[in-house]
């Protein structure tokens, strides 16, 4: 890694740093509507996007700096067994082509802003609304704070803030001026931020890729040769572990980790509430069925990206924190000014995901915390305004998480979250589809799984970490190493089931719903009425 700051390519980031920054403070005056006060203007861009805008806007929001940084990063360090995220990104398209359309129209008939918006008018419980929308804010929050972690990394490559003997506040000035940035023109423009954003962003990194894909290669001497110098890197042993440290295909005792973290991973994309806040963004149930379709041109990317890390092998790239390997793989690969567009398009990468997943745990709490159970008779223009000071909280929040904790944790939190966000599933698509499940019953299976998915993430070791040191462990009953939050989702689908027949057996009181089937199929203009409850009806069988 270099000693000193690469000037020109921080010359490069500055530029497309300053660029998105006017582009985000714009993007307020863009699409500019009569009434700026409400949630669905500032937290959902008016519900108005497109075709593109929402392409842009989701492939933004899923495929981050994170991804950027991580996937290829898990290859570097483990092999084939990193590119789990290729299989789930092509099965989660047909997926929610089943799903999406469906919540976007009762969504829109009702005027729902969040995915708990929908499980209390569909379940009458604000309980379970409540589990909904707790669980999505905890998921959230370590997603956001590793944005930032990726933005530090690109700063550290470039040598910016001082080695580690340096005052932490000059050391973390530039993060600190990032987030500042980004929190200003979040607050002012809403959504409509990175959704102008996400143009620039998705563009640098779509250039990057294809550059990368033959620069890099031509410049090692060809896949062939790539290929055998990790594999031979992959033969050594971990001596931490005693194991080889990796192999170019997953393993024969690898592959139920392999395939439950896919399918896993595939089920709870689609439920972060960044995911459904960009759905919700579109102008119509069709926007959203192109978008099934067109999506998996990132899936394409996310594979060719992950081929960096066995280049990052081949190039010698040595680093003590594998989530530097591909920055400093440009750094030494690209010319300086290319190093710096690559930098720029991760950083950007970084903005455009923490802006929309800020602003839709602000909803959350606004809509169902803030609403549901502190101020009922909130108006538009307060919840607006509640909702950009918790976006600026949140944010907060993430930074002093990256600041004051080691960045393996953060990972391992984010890992968690994945966990915690798939245990909302049943209440979430199976509403979509279904009123049979009981309040009661889904409240209890999400309470199961939250509590053996942490319990059985809280007591995975690993080499570094006594707890939280990944997401894998024996599936009871099988004896083999899956995915513990598939494990939790299928122990959620078993006490949900059972207990569901129980208490319709003993007639529990069933939740009032305010959805009617025409409700899911509806598109935009279609005859119907946006409502919102009144708090006494709203909370109605809880």
């Amino acid at each position: 890694m270099n000693d000193g700051v690469n000037g020109v390519a921080l010359g490069v980031f500055i530029f497309f740093f300053l660029a998105v920054t006017v582009l985000g403070f714009l993007a307020a005056r863009w699409r500019k509507a009569e009434n700026e006060h409400s949630l669905d203007e500032w937290g959902l861009g008016g519900r108005s996007f497109g075709t593109w805008v929402t392409w842009f806007l989701l492939g933004g929001d899923l495929y981050t700096a994170y991804t950027f940084v991580a996937v290829p990063a898990a290859i570097y360090a483990a092999g084939a067994a990193g590119f789990f995220a290729v299989p789930y990104t092509i099965l989660i398209y047909p997926l929610i082509f089943t799903f999406l359309p469906r919540l976007w129209s009762v969504s829109h008939r009702h005027g729902y802003v969040t995915t708990s918006d929908f499980v209390r008018g569909r379940f009458g419980s604000k309980g379970l609304s409540l589990a909904v929308a707790l669980t999505g804010i905890l998921a959230t929050m370590p997603y956001i704070a590793l944005q930032l972690v990726g933005i530090q990394a690109v700063l550290d490559v470039m040598g910016v803030g001082g080695g580690e003997n340096t005052n932490w506040f000059v050391k973390d000035l530039p993060l600190l001026l990032a987030f500042g940035v980004l929190a200003a023109y979040t607050y002012s423009s809403g959504l409509r931020a990175p959704a102008l954003i996400a143009f620039v962003k998705d563009t640098l990194i779509y250039i990057v890729i294809a550059v990368a894909i033959i620069y890099i290669p031509i410049k090692l001497g060809g896949f062939d040769d790539i290929f055998a110098k990790a594999g031979d890197a992959f033969a050594q042993t971990n001596p931490a572990t005693g194991a080889p440290r990796g192999a170019l295909a997953p393993p024969e005792a690898g592959q139920w980790t392999y395939a439950t973290l896919a399918l896993g991973s595939a089920l709870a994309l689609f439920m972060y509430p960044h995911s459904i806040t960009a759905t919700l963004s579109s102008r119509s149930r069709e926007v959203i069925r192109r978008n099934t379709t067109i999506l998996p041109l990132y899936s394409l990317m996310l594979g060719l990206l992950g081929l960096l890390g066995f280049m990052a092998i081949a190039a010698g790239i040595k680093v003590s924190n594998g989530q530097l390997a591909i920055p400093q793989l440009f750094e030494d690969m690209f010319p300086a000014w290319f190093a710096g567009v690559a930098f720029a398009a991760i950083g950007i990468g970084a903005l455009v995901p923490a802006a929309i997943m800020s602003i839709a745990a602000a909803n959350l709490f606004t809509r169902n915390i803030y609403k549901d159970f502190i101020n009922p008779h909130a108006t538009a223009e307060q919840e607006t305004r509640i909702s950009k000071i918790v976006s600026l909280l949140v944010k907060v929040g993430a930074l002093v998480f990256v600041l004051t904790m080691d960045k393996t944790v953060a990972i391992n939190f984010q890992l968690l979250g994945g966990i915690w966000i798939l245990q909302t599933f049943p209440a979430l698509v199976g509403g979509l589809f279904t009123r049979w499940f009981h309040r009661w019953a889904l409240l209890a299976g999400w309470a199961v799984g939250m509590v053996y998915g942490t319990v059985a993430a809280y007591g995975v070791a690993s080499p570094t970490q006594k707890h939280f040191g990944g997401s894998a462990e024996e599936i009871p009953g099988i004896g083999e190493i899956g995915y513990i939050g598939t494990t939790a989702f299928v122990l959620n689908v078993l006490v949900t089931v059972v207990l569901t027949f129980v208490l319709k057996a003993v007639k529990a009181p069933e939740g009032v719903d305010e959805t009617s089937p025409d409700d899911y199929t509806a598109d935009a203009g279609a005859p119907g009425v946006q409502v919102e409850l009144p708090p006494a009806t709203a909370g109605a069988g809880r």
